[in-house]
Formats: C-alpha cells, structure tokens, sequence
C-alpha cells in the first residue's frame, strides 16, 4: 500500500499537468527508498520499479498498460 505522502505527491504531479510516468516516478522512489531501508531486502532496483508501476497503474497514475491480447501473438509464434 503506498503511503499518503507519495499519493499526494502524484497527485500534486497530475493536477500540474504532467506526464504519466513522471506521476509514476514518486511509486518508484518510494519502493527505491525502501529497499534501501531495508524494508524489502535486497532486491533488483528494476524489480522495485516493477513493483512501483504496478502499485500507480492500480492507483490511476499511469496509464501505461499493454492493450488486451497484445503478447499472446508473441508467446504463441515463439519455439523452444
């Protein structure tokens, strides 16, 4: 769950206009700032920027979702 501040903080971002992922950017400080809190162990810094994408497309923030059925095309022409 994303803290109050950091929802304010995008929320501050989209009233002034500005682009999605700079909406998202306060999500991935936040998970960046945990991580190096120790709150979440030593992850991958593009695992918590995953995870930071993923927490602002649930709150609105970012409206950077692939279309529906777009990489079933792909998964289903690769070959192993």
């Amino acid at each position: 769950m994303p803290e109050a501040r950091t929802v304010a903080k995008a929320q501050r971002a989209k009233r002034q206009g500005k682009s999605r992922s700079t909406q998202a950017g306060a999500f991935v400080e936040e998970e960046i700032r945990h991580i190096r809190t120790g709150e979440h162990g030593a992850r991958p810094a593009k695992q918590a920027s995953a995870a930071a994408k993923h927490a602002a497309r649930t709150k609105g923030r970012s409206g950077r979702v692939a279309a529906a059925g777009k990489g079933a095309g792909t998964r289903a022409h690769a070959t192993h």
